[in-house]
């Protein structure tokens, strides 16, 4: 409990933080002779309010201990009664004021630190669409899906989690339109958690996905208003952390890895173009290599004339194995994305050149790969850079299917897509199977995967999401 005494509550502050530099204590008195006292964690509050608006008006006004809480000059009060809640408030960039014979204290709402600036997501940039992206203050990140959403039944709930990180969670769904049952499933699961930080996203996603041995992720995450916005119009719900901008969604379905957000701002038929272009995508950059392997090894019988003389030629004094030679390339190939990402960008951008046309124009001179491995690895990486919500997913079945190709041949990348197709739909997110709508097959589903039909078309919400309000628009007379 909160002592009487200021210098009591005092001494137990410091002990709790371990007499730590930036935790401040400031005592002072009002003019009637009436003890106060402060408390904060440097850098996390804003000073300046605290001392032309909190302390001075205090210091100027107060007679009496009725009358504190009628000149803190902020509009967010509250009161509390124990000290651990004092240090639960501190470290969030609160500030806590106590007096002299009150056996509570004041929480005022004062927390200012460097953020950000909000600007466009480089990993989810569109040509058109909003380019504003979410930031690592989850406080700012609210604000920006209230913009998307002006409704009163957008809900957040708030929580915290991390037993000595104490970070800042919060559920966002729309009231009368969430699956009930997966927001208390993502409940469930969030009360499990029992672990010491929460320091990103990825470590909820870990902790809360229900197949945590699968290459594929079954939580979206975003750093896209727009995007949450959608989604929890469809039923699922959002997940916000504070200090990164990644916003985790639930639950997934496959065929949102081919999809983009612009895809609803452009002409249908131009967007189900690109989406049929991502599904082709797909399967060259996980299959290609295999295919590719196996039939040159295998089932020359299947290429065409000129193209086997010309590959013959192009491998002629090359003296590795070609499985190992593609797999060597894979392998640079990864090496060099590795290397510009975790490099500064000016360097990244060398990196590049230097993997891409120097390192390879060198192997071909030297005689260690042919010019059709490097075609292939190069056409195999463009095809990687369009499907990025698969990238690792799709590095280590591209190595399982290119492995299958080297020794078992077409036989192999076929099992290799079996093996893989199985996966997809045996998994499930919350209870919604990971394949939906392709199996099990929904019609009505199937108006928004790899074709999209006219918005005027979407008259229901995703039937294996929403369970109620499942009517989201009503169509013209006529229609």
């Amino acid at each position: 409990m909160i002592s009487k005494r200021i210098k009591d509550n005092k001494r137990r502050l410091v002990e709790l933080f371990n007499h730590s530099t930036d935790f401040v204590t400031y005592e002072f008195e009002s003019e009637s002779n009436i003890k106060m006292m402060v408390c904060y964690i440097e850098g996390l509050i804003d000073r300046n309010i605290l001392d032309r608006d909190i302390l001075r008006s205090l210091t100027l006004n107060v007679k009496n201990l009725k009358e504190i809480r009628k000149y803190i000059m902020t509009p967010k009060i509250e009161e509390i009664d124990t000290i651990n809640e004092v240090v639960d408030e501190v470290v969030y960039g609160k500030v806590v004021l106590f007096a002299e014979g009150l056996k509570k204290g004041f929480v005022i709402e004062l927390s200012k630190w460097d953020k950000r600036q909000v600007e466009e997501p480089q990993a989810e940039s569109v040509v058109r669409g909003p380019k504003e992206g979410f930031i690592e203050d989850i406080a700012v990140n609210k604000v920006l899906l209230r913009k998307k959403l002006r409704n009163n039944n957008l809900v957040f709930e708030d929580l915290r989690l991390g037993k000595q990180s104490k970070t800042a969670i919060s559920l966002a769904y729309v009231k009368g339109i969430v699956n009930l049952e997966v927001l208390e499933e993502v409940k469930k699961r969030l009360d499990k958690i029992n672990i010491d930080a929460i320091l990103e996203s990825g470590y909820i996603e870990e902790l809360i996905e229900d197949s945590p041995k699968s290459l594929l992720p079954t939580i979206t995450n975003t750093q896209k208003p727009d995007i949450v916005a959608a989604k929890i119009l469809e039923g699922r719900v959002a997940i916000f952390v504070d200090g990164t901008p990644h916003v985790l969604i639930v639950p997934r379905v496959f065929v949102e890895a081919l999809m983009s957000s612009e895809d609803y701002y452009l002409r249908p038929y131009f967007s189900s173009f690109l989406r049929i272009v991502r599904v082709i995508a797909l399967f060259i950059t996980v299959y290609a290599p295999g295919i590719f392997v196996a039939l040159m090894l295998y089932h020359q019988e299947m290429i065409p004339t000129v193209l086997l003389v010309s590959a013959a030629d192009a491998r002629e004094g090359v003296p590795l194995p070609l499985t190992v030679e593609v797999l060597l390339m894979i392998i640079t190939l990864e090496f060099t994305k590795e290397s510009s990402l975790r490099l500064p960008k000016n360097i990244g951008s060398t990196v590049n050149i230097v993997g891409a046309l120097v390192l390879g124009q060198a192997a071909v001179q030297a005689g260690l790969v042919s010019t059709l491995t490097v075609i292939l690895v190069s056409l195999t990486a463009l095809a990687e850079f369009i499907v990025p919500q698969l990238t690792q997913a799709i590095i280590m079945y591209r190595l399982f299917a290119t492995i299958m190709g080297g020794f078992f041949g077409i036989y192999g990348v076929i099992c290799a897509f079996f093996v893989i197709t199985l996966e997809v739909i045996s998994l499930e997110s919350f209870s919604i199977p990971f394949a939906w709508p392709l199996a099990p097959r929904n019609t009505s589903g199937l108006k928004d995967t790899f074709i999209r039909v006219h918005l005027r078309k979407y008259i229901t919400r995703p039937k294996a999401l929403a369970k109620q309000n499942v009517k989201r628009q009503i169509p013209p007379k006529g229609e």
